[in-house]
């Protein structure tokens, strides 16, 4: 029960402490891919966390030091657990945690064909109603707003309004597209989708709902800094200044639009001069990120629990 009690305050601590830290932290928009990375590790950490509570609350039984038999058992991870004066539990201690880990897991598999449905049928809307541009290498939408935009996934798609191509100049355009061309090399949308379903299944929790708002923004920041590398900054910074009040046409959810609520964030991070966090400090941020998901085992193995 003790070994519950410490998951339980865990978890509580991850799902609502953390988050509001992190999101109020400043280094984040230094490093966004690493950022997105502590994200991913707080929720992962929280629902094995959870799934720890769950299992040692149906199981409240004594785990001894007996090698690696012994371990497993200490950390709760065994088929025969017995509560003392019992019979085995079984497969049906199991059952519960397991299902604590496997529905935001199944959710993020819904959400993520979901998502894939959407994006062919908005493909079969484009070949109808744009035309193809193999020296843009995207689909041109005959639309005045300037908007940009991408489609992820298996046969990824980079659309572009006409109104942006009439306003950008080629250093500005091909900028936008290299941002876009981002989002698709770094797989963008199955970042996002986890954390959709993750705030699908915990949406009272501050982690989901800090969660998914951070990592939509962080992942355009990533864009940016790919395409900052390739293009100068000049060229990036006024053509999102040109479309940051443009709405992709008609683009369905999961697109990455280059315009949009974040853009005014974006383009004041772009104008700071700061430079990039240390490489000291991106490799403890790296190591949190993976160590986050190993917390909670081992908090629910230390001796006493």
């Amino acid at each position: 029960m003790t070994a519950a009690l410490a998951l339980a305050c865990y978890a509580a601590a991850v799902g609502a402490a953390a988050p509001k830290a992190l999101a109020r932290s400043a280094w984040p928009h230094r490093a966004p891919a690493l950022a997105v990375a502590v994200w991913h590790g707080l929720v992962l950490s929280f629902t094995i966390a959870l799934a720890l509570t769950t299992y040692h609350l149906v199981t409240p039984t004594w785990h001894l030091h007996n090698g690696m038999s012994g371990l497993l058992r200490f950390c709760g991870l065994t088929l025969n657990a017995r509560i003392p004066g019992t019979g085995p539990i079984g497969v049906p201690a199991i059952a519960a945690p397991a299902s604590v880990a496997l529905v935001p897991l199944v959710c993020f598999g819904h959400e993520v064909l979901r998502a894939r449905r959407v994006r062919a049928r908005h493909r079969g809307v484009l070949d109808m109603v744009g035309r193809r541009s193999a020296r843009l290498r995207a689909t041109v939408l005959d639309h005045d707003t300037p908007a940009a935009y991408c489609l992820p996934g298996r046969r990824p798609r980079i659309v572009v309004s006409a109104g942006a191509l009439r306003l950008l100049s080629p250093a500005q355009l091909e900028s936008v597209l290299e941002h876009e061309r981002a989002h698709i090399a770094g797989r963008h949308h199955l970042a996002l989708a986890a954390t959709e379903a993750f705030a699908r299944v915990f949406r009272w929790l501050p982690l989901a709902r800090e969660a998914r708002a951070q990592t939509a923004l962080l992942l355009e920041m990533a864009a940016d800094d790919r395409a900052l590398r390739r293009h100068p900054r000049h060229a990036l910074v006024s053509a999102l200044y040109t479309m940051a009040a443009g709405h992709a046409p008609h683009a369905p959810g999961g697109a990455f639009a280059v315009g949009g609520p974040g853009a005014v964030v974006r383009l004041r991070r772009m104008l700071d001069a700061r430079r990039r966090p240390h490489p000291a400090l991106c490799g403890v941020v790296a190591a949190v990120a993976v160590g986050l998901p190993l917390l909670p085992p081992l908090l629910g193995c230390a001796p006493g629990m």
